[in-house]
């Protein structure tokens, strides 16, 4: 019997980017049945483009930063893209793979990948802004795969 994994991912940031692919695409090497349920912020990560997403040192004490940084510095414009440009930059230097290739490994081991419906009416996002090999669905939708996983996460 397969074991399956229910991931529901709610955050668009870099940070919360990763953990979902990262997880998804492990289990599947493992041979789990895995479904991601993406809603409000999440929903970012099925775009066509991830260039909007970012990672924002504001309110993220634990993000390295090359030299202390005061809170109030970390409002000013433009250090949210040079963050992100950091962290992006560090990562690919340690070979840590993007999010598009992390996504694109998921849709090749057959990870099942929703995007919530109703999120998807609140923000005005049309099916043709999503990647193709999504499906559309609502809680229903997660819970029917969710109540039979042997793991479920809320990322």
């Amino acid at each position: 019997m397969t074991k399956k994994l229910a991931i529901i991912a709610s955050k668009g940031t870099l940070d919360w980017a990763y953990p979902p692919f990262i997880l998804a695409s492990t289990a599947a090497a493992l041979d789990y049945e895995v479904q991601i349920f993406f809603t409000f912020y999440g929903l970012t990560l099925l775009k066509i483009s991830l260039d909007d997403v970012k990672v924002s040192p504001l309110g993220n004490p634990a993000m390295p930063m090359p030299v202390p940084m005061p809170n109030l510095l970390q409002i000013l414009p433009g250090m949210e893209s040079m963050a992100t440009m950091m962290m992006k930059q560090k990562m690919q230097g340690k070979g840590i793979a993007s999010l598009e290739e992390l996504r694109s490994l998921c849709l090749e081991a057959d990870v099942k990948m929703v995007a919530c419906q109703m999120t998807v009416d609140l923000f005005d996002f049309k099916k043709e802004d999503f990647i193709e090999g999504i499906e559309y669905g609502g809680a229903a939708t997660f819970f029917e795969f969710a109540g039979e996983a042997d793991v479920s996460l809320f990322i």
